[in-house]
């Protein structure tokens, strides 16, 4: 099956061909890690863990090297150290490992590479050097910039003209700069910050060039996947694929396709901090499972804007019921029945393929979901029809088009257990031990008060040959 993916650069879709099959590369912007990332921060995240799951699919997990930089000195986490009054790496560390932490509670695999700017200094000082040699930077009052006339190529993956960029960049027209686009690679640090020992003094990277040497280390160049925000397309990316180029690394190449992600909205307006309408995916965590909220960020098409409600992650809720109730019956209903070892059933193949090739087709999660409920649909209707083979095999394939995409890793019972706190986990097992007495005394009228009062609770019970097990009620 052929994977075909949307390119910014070229403007469409076409078939994905790395250049090397058995060394598949992806790179992905990471966080700036100087507080809890909002769930604007995780669309990229699932996104392009979607993408890192399919590509092991198609290629073999051995053979793709996905790699997500971690920024850990900036201005912001510069202010929180200081005002803690700690180092900055005690900063940077505590909060991507509450990152890292989120990102494992939303189904994200761990990138093959997390490579941090302050490991990175050698590789990004030795790159800045490239670029001075190549014509590519000049240095200026302590500063080393970029000169973006160097290459004629600027502005083609954003597709804006240059006037246009520097308008929307906001870009600081500083009178050392040979023209107003030019960007820093290097820049003396304030008194008291971090500072790293470089050939133009002691000071620290710009942002840009931070990712293109750590693709450079971590993976090599030119890539053949490189993938972010919408928002990073242009500056970052634009000056990112500028560097990469005029470093001399790659050749002519820097990535063989970009990819983009679509703005998450709250209130019809791009979430961020500076505008204060930001989601806490930390505290989100707290309120719904993290397959809920991945399920949320995958509703809509990657490319396309989401505007991210309270409705929309209650809907993917519902949707992860419905199959998670699929998965809970059709195991009660094999308990105890023998499947011959690998026996298939056709029940939900033809579905099955289908999730595939939505997913191969530009990540076209929709039509992913579409499918994922027909294949679940053939699986309940085969425990009607009492069909063990078909079940099995139908369950199978459910449980695998829901690993690939980051969905079905918990148990059926827990999951729908999990809106039932401790208190209410204890009364209600106490009470089908005591069903479970009152059965085996045959006393009837008090088996049937108690599961009355266990559906007064919104307890469904279910018998079954090893037991009575349990799961909140489907809300109506």
């Amino acid at each position: 099956m052929t994977l075909s993916l949307y390119d910014t650069m070229s403007r469409r879709k076409a078939p994905f061909a790395p250049k090397d099959p058995s060394r598949v590369t992806l790179y992905v912007c990471g966080p700036t890690v100087y507080n809890y990332a909002h769930i604007g921060n995780f669309r990229p995240v699932v996104v392009f863990d979607l993408l890192f799951r399919v590509l092991r699919r198609h290629y073999g997990a051995d053979h793709v090297l996905y790699a997500a930089n971690v920024t850990d000195v900036d201005d912001k986490i510069n202010r929180k150290a200081a005002e803690e009054g700690v180092p900055i790496r005690t900063i940077s560390d505590r909060y991507l490992d509450a990152y890292n932490a989120d990102a494992a509670a939303l189904g994200a695999l761990r990138p093959t590479f997390q490579p941090r700017v302050t490991e990175t200094m050698d590789a990004i000082t030795g790159m800045i050097g490239d670029l001075i040699r190549n014509n590519g930077a000049y240095e200026a009052e302590g500063h080393v910039l970029f000169d973006t006339q160097a290459f004629a190529d600027y502005g083609k993956l954003s597709g804006h003209p240059m006037d246009e960029m520097i308008a929307g960049a906001r870009i600081d027209v500083a009178p050392y700069k040979r023209h107003p686009a030019d960007f820093v690679l290097w820049k003396p640090s304030k008194p008291g910050e971090p500072a790293w020992p470089s050939p133009w003094g002691d000071g620290r990277p710009g942002w840009h060039i931070e990712c293109t040497a750590m693709i450079h280390e971590a993976l090599g160049l030119p890539i053949d996947i490189h993938g972010g925000g919408e928002d990073l397309k242009f500056p970052h990316h634009e000056n990112e694929l500028a560097q990469g180029v005029c470093s001399g690394h790659g050749g002519r190449e820097y990535a063989g396709v970009w990819m983009h992600n679509g703005f998450l909205n709250m209130a019809q307006e791009k979430m961020s901090k500076s505008l204060g309408n930001v989601a806490l995916a930390h505290d989100l965590l707290e309120l719904y499972p993290g397959e809920a909220i991945r399920w949320a960020l995958l509703l809509g098409h990657y490319r396309q804007p989401l505007e991210w409600t309270d409705t929309l992650i209650e809907q993917a809720k519902a949707n992860l019921d419905r199959l998670y109730r699929v998965l809970d019956d059709s195991g009660r209903f094999l308990a105890g029945k023998v499947v011959p070892d690998g026996a298939q059933s056709p029940a939900g193949a033809a579905e099955h393929a289908d999730i595939l090739k939505a997913l191969a087709d530009d990540l076209n999660t929709p039509e992913a979901f579409a499918a994922l409920f027909r294949l679940a649909d053939k699986v309940r209707a085969a425990i009607m029809a009492k069909d063990a083979l078909a079940v099995a095999g139908g369950r199978d394939l459910l449980l695998d088009a829901g690993n690939l995409m980051g969905f079905l890793a918990a148990d059926p019972q827990g999951w729908f257990q999990s809106g039932a706190d401790d208190d209410l986990k204890s009364r209600v097992e106490g009470l089908i031990a005591a069903r479970a007495d009152a059965r085996a005394a045959k006393d009837w009228p008090q088996a049937d008060r108690i599961r009355d009062e266990l559906a007064a609770l919104n307890v469904e019970v279910m018998d079954g040959p090893s037991g009575a097990t349990w799961r909140i009620r489907e809300q109506a």
